[in-house]
């Protein structure tokens, strides 16, 4: 629920169990009040401390400098006082910065209005606050948006500037949300990585000065991801205080939280200001992308279970998204580039007995391609490794009874290409400049739209061409050299953006013109695992590191965000192709359960043992399929932490069924047993685990007792089931 307490000129939101809370200060400086638990009054105006030193402009204009730079802005400004971070910068046609925007008005309706060309919440039992704030100096007029969903406890924000003047004016800044609060020794939580090591929890204390977690590659990328989140200091699973912010957007980013003098925190969030500008001329408007604002008292657990609910629930729009999804496997591990019809179709045949669902065909497959160097953009069938084209070794895998995918890399060229030597200039480049190749690729300029055509077009024809039910969607690098000689000098900055709504674009097209097709975002591995990503895909690949105890801290840092069922993991072969370590093929089964569940190996090579077992692992992916959909994940220990073990649990909705997933990753000899303390069950109903009962508040109080597994990397599901009556 969304009010306005016209009285003491503030603005209240209202989820399930929090309230966001900002008001007006000298009728005109919207400020933030509060982020927390549920509140009854609106009678919270003095939290904006406008009666201590300095007062508002009006009682004491000789100190605005002093308002300005201690007032907690909403949507705060630079260059006209305020010196902590700012969320836009806006340059006139003279070259001076300056923005003071005042309220000018507002509305509040039911619903909530989709974004043009950028992913966006949706979903009805919704209500939406949209704040006008106007600069008349300079003709800039923002409008705050703010939508609350009456089934999660999360707060849904935007910006758009909309440029009401006569004059050109250049956005080099437009974040999407701020947040301020009085620092209480908070910690500062964000997702770090590295190619085939993405998103790991990473915790440390906030002092004066800043904190940054950021991405200029043209992507959410491996290395950061477009997360951060204040802690208090002592927070677990289940306790403590989380202040959330989540950015729906996968190109350049910038989180940020500042501790200032006064010993208050702002967080920031929105799209890197870094080689950013956008000319928006007299009645153009640019749309920020959304963020998404989560608090919770009952520590990460709570922010968990919010996030995941909200992306099930208001985010993935793919039909797949309450189905069952194909076991497949992909051939990439198995063969790389050196593959044709019959090695695929031996595959699919060995698969197929095994009840592996569909087969996916990876890079190498168009063009002359036989490595990396060559051939991206010639999206055409080769017919020395495929004869008879994709129609004859589709047909022949749909007869075995399986589905059939296919690879692409659509965003990016090879110089040794048809495309290339037909238009060069098709590539991002700078004037004078040799581009930086990587993987021996270059990356499309998607910012021209006779370009995203001839994508999309290429594609399309492919797509149509067989029976395919499965697109992998892959990029490969991060993007440079952006620039190109079809936009003026004085937008030049707006290609990154321009780049990314194309990929937008062309995956909008895609499910469009493709209902039934189920899309799987990847970027070398997890290098673009974003939630702007989940609005056109259910799945998006976890990782290129697919050896089960790396994917151990890959996965808990993604869980802590997504859904499992978003989550894309396979069983993969030994010595792992990354790392070399082995792994017991059941361990790898269990830790792979965690996702989409799949195969990625050569099933013809592997021994009779390992192949025996496939059936029973697809058989416990379809038992617990359900759950991993549509339950309540909690984290119970953390590989992470102790060094020693993983452990993590599902729980149905109902709290009528539950999975325990513990993997063991070290034996220790002096331990007779090791106590799991479940969580999310129902207090005094009774459950079975392995033929015995136990009362709910016994095992999430007292725990249960499992002995220890015998050696390591030894993994485990456990059963837990109510008993009626």
């Amino acid at each position: 629920m969304i009010i306005f307490d016209e009285i003491n000129s503030v603005f209240k939101l209202d989820t399930n169990t929090t309230s966001y809370v900002m008001g007006l200060a000298d009728g005109k400086y919207l400020g933030h009040i509060y982020y927390g638990k549920k509140l009854e009054s609106t009678d919270l105006s003095y939290l904006l401390r406008t009666q201590e030193h300095p007062f508002v402009p009006s009682q004491k204009p000789f100190e605005k400098l002093s308002f300005l730079d201690s007032f907690p802005m909403e949507y705060p400004t630079g260059a006209i006082g305020d010196f902590r971070e700012s969320c836009i910068d806006v340059r006139d046609g003279n070259g001076q910065t300056g923005l003071e925007p005042v309220y000018a008005g507002h509305r509040i309706y039911e619903g909530k209005d989709g974004l043009d060309g950028l992913p966006a919440l949706w979903g009805d039992n919704c209500q939406t606050l949209e704040i006008a704030l106007l600069d008349s100096c300079v003709g800039v007029k923002l409008l705050l948006s703010y939508s609350v969903f009456a089934d999660c406890d999360a707060v849904i924000r935007s910006v758009k500037a909309e440029n009401a003047g006569k004059d050109a004016v250049y956005l080099d800044r437009v974040l999407s949300a701020c947040l301020e609060m009085d620092d209480e020794e908070y910690e500062m939580l964000s997702l770090p990585g590295a190619w085939s090591r993405e998103r790991h929890i990473t915790r440390q204390p906030l002092h004066s000065g800043s904190f940054v977690t950021e991405s200029v590659r043209g992507e959410s990328s491996h290395q950061d991801h477009p997360f951060l989140a204040a802690v208090s200091k002592n927070c677990t699973q289940t306790a403590g205080d989380v202040y959330a912010m989540h950015f729906v957007y996968s190109g350049n980013f910038l989180a940020k939280a500042q501790r200032n003098q006064y010993g208050t925190l702002r967080m920031a969030l929105g799209i890197h200001p870094e080689r950013f500008c956008w000319k928006l001329g007299p009645g153009e408007a640019f749309q920020a992308p959304e963020a998404v604002l989560v608090y919770s008292d009952e520590g990460l657990g709570k922010m968990t279970r919010t996030l995941h609910d909200l992306y099930r629930g208001h985010l993935i729009r793919s039909g797949y998204k309450g189905k069952e999804r194909p076991v497949l496997i992909n051939n990439w591990e198995a063969t790389y580039f050196d593959f044709d019809t019959e090695k695929l179709l031996s595959i699919a045949r060995e698969s197929a007995k095994l009840g592996i669902e569909m087969l996916v065909m990876d890079d190498g497959w168009f063009g002359h391609r036989e490595n990396e160097y060559s051939s991206l953009g010639d999206w055409v069938v080769n017919e020395n490794k495929l004869p008879g084209g994709l129609g004859y070794l589709v047909d022949e895998v749909n007869k075995l009874g399986m589905k059939f995918g296919i690879w692409f890399e659509p965003e990016m060229i090879s110089p040794d290409s048809d495309l290339y030597r037909r238009h060069p200039d098709w590539a991002l480049q700078l004037k004078g400049r040799t581009p930086s190749l990587a993987r021996g690729q270059l990356v499309l300029d998607l910012s021209r739209p006779e370009v995203v055509d001839y994508v999309y077009g290429c594609i399309s024809k492919i797509l149509h061409s067989a029976n395919i039910e499965y697109v992998k969607w892959d990029m490969n690098r991060g993007v440079s050299d952006i620039g190109n000689t079809v936009l003026p000098p004085d937008r030049q900055g707006e290609i990154s953006h321009r780049y990314m709504l194309e990929v937008y674009e062309l995956q909008e097209r895609l499910i469009t013109e493709f209902p039934d097709l189920l899309l799987e975002n990847c970027s070398s591995g997890g290098g673009r695992f974003d939630p702007g990503m989940l609005y056109y895909s259910p799945q998006i690949w976890c990782s290129d590191d697919t050896d089960a105890i790396e994917r151990l801290q890959i996965q808990e840092g993604t869980q802590l965000l997504y859904p499992m069922s978003t989550i894309g993991a396979h069983v993969s072969d030994c010595p792992n192709d990354t790392l070399g370590r082995v792994t017991p093929f059941e361990t790898r089964g269990v830790v792979a359960l965690a996702g989409t569940f799949g195969y990625e190996l050569d099933i013809t090579k592997i021994s009779q043992k390992e192949r025996d077992m496939v059936p029973s692992q697809i058989a416990a992916y379809k038992k617990y399929a359900p759950l991993i959909r549509e339950g309540d994940y909690y984290r119970i220990a953390s590989f992470r932490e102790n060094h020693l073990y993983d452990c993590y649990e599902i729980v149905s909705k109902d709290k009528t069924q539950a999975a325990v997933f513990f993997v063991q990753v070290f034996n220790e000899p002096s331990v007779r047993s090791r106590r799991i303390r479940l969580q999310g069950l129902k207090e005094n109903a009774r459950y079975e685990v392995d033929g015995k009962t136990y009362q709910g508040g016994a095992l999430m109080y007292a725990g249960l007792l499992r002995e220890r597994l015998r050696g390591d990397f030894q993994a485990e599901v456990i059963e837990v089931r109510e008993i009626s009556g």
